[in-house]
């Protein structure tokens, strides 16, 4: 099938040689297009996009960012040593900064702000504004001291117990929760040198433009406001979470950029230096010589330019068409720039130095390109579309990570094999009639002709190098079940320490650690949320073995919103306000009573628009809708994908008493969900991507016993790999899990190369197989690893550790093609019968290396 096509190819291809020209410019003016698309590209760092729109986990988290906004905050950081001068800045600045809409918006960037709280008001009706579970700690703490001071005014008591009464305790307690609902009045540091505003957005964490714009305005409404017009030594920053993910996309794009340019640098100082050598080699022979060495040096740039130009042009259409399809790049999938570059070299390697040959041995242009398309452009094509079919098959997964990086890829090799059938041949003629390159041997020219190699006894340390291996894939399958998967994922987020040090900086005046991954429930209606919280607190009670529910808030459990529970809360109130004026307690004189005493104070139910803004945040929509949100605290860190898992499972489904189903919202939940696919999904798809290999070997080998033979080295080193990583605890994680299916697919081109080489040339042969074939698998694999090697450079975690695997699974497999499989082939050689007719000719399809 494959010469059918080259067959019906020939002819344009003989257009393109008589005149190249325009199919350079027609490439240079959609490249021009590609080119424009690919700038609009953007990273998306936000997981909940990797994982389909219709999981319930996604719909909720996009339910709850569009009812209520921003999960996140951007604060403002006011230092300097008068707090009445910050005072000054933060109260000039929040109307105006709650007021910002920019040029592109009409809706303000931020809904509310934190600043000052009305500490009085909340003095005078706290207990307005406590839990039932409160309420009940208050009324036993007071009973208690009530029966104290009954006892302890009976003349025949006395305490026999030295221990200390359990009231200390409750009174503790209560106290601790009576200063966190109290809190500061302004959110000052402990030295009141730092006043820190934190403004929450209106749109959400995965909108870059409307965070860079935020950002933007904000920090132009600073600057115009001339802090240090307020104090000589005021300093103002921006800071919060909402921040980090800038910093996090600016980082990551820096650091793709700057990879990708050092890299493709990289690669095309390794390809000419390959084909300095190579030339040189051929011309030269054994003798020195300076003329040939400047010639080559001389001729150097424009193999760069030949090789790379192809290339560059391939990935702005690559990038063009993701744009396209998807209108960003997810961090994966950020990654494929310098991969793809790396990929589709090989493909220039095979195709150039088939060229060089053929106009070496006295071709001309015309029928050099000629022959070289139809021997080298075909095996070439065939595996650039085996190594595109095994990415694309990543398209099936639900998971996007998979799925887009499939896409991507495989249309990055597919557009890399074009540039290198068309617009490289262009380019060589276009170069070789303008003198810019000059390819053929002169006869005055000292060219090396290579001395014939027989067929010769394989050597004997063949035995030692296969038993090796062998021993080397038993321990790996030994060490299998040491392979780990990173559930941290922490341990694969990189540390910005701009982010870290703004962070610092206002530690001292608030801490959302307590808050970090909390869900989030949204119900229809007000009278709901009581229902579901009433739900998830009888888990949590019934769960004692692994509970992940510290508490559930509802705006009901602390402001009563109907009639009925608003006269219940105040009845209760008056019954503690009796308590309070119990004559046991009037002698007292500890002062936490005498604040409880103010905090009773509520006679009459307090109005919505008197809530105090901290408390009612929370639970309100961006329309102003009260009470249709229950939150649910996580205990501990959700870091652990094991316990994020966990924490989904316990609260991720809500289904009340009178038939109703609830979906929770949150990034941990999300992040479990993409957890589970991939664990689900990885098996799929390196099954999947193996049967590719394995169909696609018995196309172009035919017999069983060449298809096995060429598994074996696949598989082995991929044995290998992972008892390397069982021996140096490099684990698996949702970046590298990706890798797997790729190594398969890439690493498969070594060792088919090999057994294909190995059958045209018959027994004996592995010398002169490896002597060429060799080389040129060595090179290839050498610019893949190149492409991926950028990635260790990385300052990411995620992305170091899918450099790290993808260098590792292509080294082994290229050790596998360069040795197991020669040694393999060599003991199948005792006693060296000759190959049959059928076993020559058994891969038609996929024609002679360069």
């Amino acid at each position: 099938m494959i010469d059918r096509i080259f067959d019906a190819l020939l002819p344009h291809l003989r257009r393109l040689i008589r005149r190249p020209l325009p199919v350079i410019v027609v490439c240079l003016f959609i490249t021009a297009a590609g080119l424009w698309a690919t700038l609009q590209l953007r990273i998306d760092n936000d997981f909940s996009n990797l994982i389909p729109p219709d999981y319930p986990s996604v719909q909720a988290l996009e339910k709850l960012r569009a009812t209520v906004g921003g999960e996140s905050e951007a604060a403002v950081i006011i230092d300097s040593p008068s707090f009445e001068a910050n005072k000054r800045f933060a109260e000039a600045l929040i109307p105006r900064a709650l007021a910002l809409t920019g040029a592109k918006r009409t809706e303000p960037y931020f809904t509310s702000v934190d600043y000052r709280r009305d500490v009085d008001f909340l003095k005078h009706n706290l207990l307005y504004f406590a839990t039932e579970a409160e309420l009940d700690s208050l009324e036993r703490y007071l009973d208690d001291l009530i029966e104290e001071a009954r006892l302890e005014a009976n003349p025949f008591y006395f305490d026999l117990e030295d221990e200390e009464p359990a009231t200390d305790s409750l009174a503790e307690s209560l106290r601790a929760s009576y200063d966190d609902l109290v809190g500061k009045e302004y959110p000052i540091s402990s030295d009141s040198t730092v006043l820190v505003l934190r403004f929450y957005p209106s749109g959400v964490q995965s909108d870059l433009g409307f965070i860079e714009d935020a950002y933007d305005d904000l920090q132009a409404l600073v600057d115009s406001m001339r802090p240090a017009d307020y104090h000589p030594e005021m300093e103002v920053v921006l800071a919060g979470r909402l921040l980090r993910t800038l910093i996090e996309i600016q980082t990551i794009t820096d650091d793709v950029t700057s990879s990708f340019g050092s890299g493709v640098v990289l690669l095309l100082v390794l390809v000419v230096a390959y084909f300095f050598y190579k030339n040189y080699q051929v011309r030269a022979g054994r003798r020195f010589s300076m003329r040939l060495i400047f010639a080559e040096l001389a001729r150097t740039p424009v193999t760069a330019l030949l090789l790379g130009v192809p290339l560059l042009l391939s990935e702005a259409w690559t990038f063009g068409v993701a744009y396209l399809a998807y209108g960003s790049l997810n961090v994966m999938t950020s990654t494929l720039g310098l991969v793809l570059f790396g990929l589709g070299i090989d493909f220039g390697i095979h195709f150039y130095a088939r060229y060089a040959e053929e106009r070496g041995v006295g071709r001309g242009v015309g029928e050099a390109i000629e022959m070289t398309f139809m021997t080298t452009g075909k095996a070439i094509a065939v595996v650039a579309i085996t190594t595109a079919a095994a990415f694309y098959i990543l398209m099936i997964a639900d998971f996007r990570g998979f799925s887009e990086f499939g896409f991507i890829a495989g249309t990055g090799i597919l557009f890399g094999l074009f540039s290198m059938l068309v617009m490289l041949p262009a380019m060589l003629v276009f170069a070789e009639r303008r003198g810019l390159l000059r390819l053929e041997i002169h006869p005055t020219e000292n060219r090396q002709t290579p001395a014939p190699v027989h067929a010769t006894h394989p050597p004997r340390a063949y035995r030692f190098v296969l038993a090796g291996f062998i021993l080397a894939t038993a321990w790996s399958i030994a060490m299998l079940p040491r392979v780990s998967f990173e559930y941290d994922f922490g341990a694969l987020e990189p540390v910005y320490e701009r982010y870290n040090a703004l962070q610092r900086r206002a530690k001292d005046v608030y801490s959302t650690r307590g808050q970090r991954n909390a869900a989030y429930v949204m119900v229809d209606h007000p009278n709901e949320a009581l229902a579901v919280a009433g739900v998830l607190r009888e888990r949590a009670a019934a769960d004692t073995v692994s509970p992940t529910i510290r508490s559930v808030e509802t705006l009901q459990d602390r402001f009563p919103m109907q009639p009925a529970t608003q006269a219940a809360k105040l009845a209760r109130i008056a019954h503690i306000r009796n308590l309070l004026g119990d004559p046991f307690l009037a002698s007292s004189d500890s002062d936490y009573l005498a604040l409880l005493v103010d905090a009773a104070g509520t006679t009459a139910p307090i109005r919505d628009d008197e809530i105090p803004d901290f408390i009612r945040r929370p639970f309100t929509s961006k329309q102003g809708e009260l009470g249709t949100l229950v939150i649910v605290y996580p205990i501990g860190s959700l870091a652990d994908g094991r316990r994020s898992m966990q924490f989904a499972d316990d609260v991720g489904v809500v289904r009340t008493p009178d038939g109703r189903t609830y979906h929770a919202g949150s990034t941990s939940i999300v992040a479990s969900d993409m957890l589970r696919l991939m664990q689900d999904e990885s098996p799929v798809m390196i099954g999947l991507t193996v049967l590719l290999i394995v169909l696609f070997k018995i196309i172009i080998l035919r017999r069983l016993r060449w298809v096995l033979l060429a598994l074996v080295p696949l598989a082995s080193s991929f044995m290998w790999m992972f008892g390397i990583m069982a021996l140096f605890d490099f684990k698996l994680n949702f970046y590298n899990l990706v890798v797997l299916p790729t190594v398969l697919g890439i690493g498969d081109d070594s060792g088919i190369h090999i057994v294909h080489r190995y059958l045209e040339e018959g027994p004996g042969s592995i010398r002169r197989v490896l002597r060429s074939t060799g080389e040129h698998i060595t090179m290839s694999a050498m610019t893949t690893i190149v492409g991926f090697g950028g990635l260790l450079f990385s300052m990411h975690p995620g992305m170091r550790s899918l450099g790290t695997l993808a260098v590792l699974g292509i080294s082994m497999t290229l050790i596998a093609a360069l040795a197991f499989l020669p040694a393999l082939l060599t003991w199948m050689e005792k006693p060296a019968p000759r190959l049959s007719v059928e076993a020559r000719e058994g891969v038609h399809a996929l024609t002679e290396d360069p």
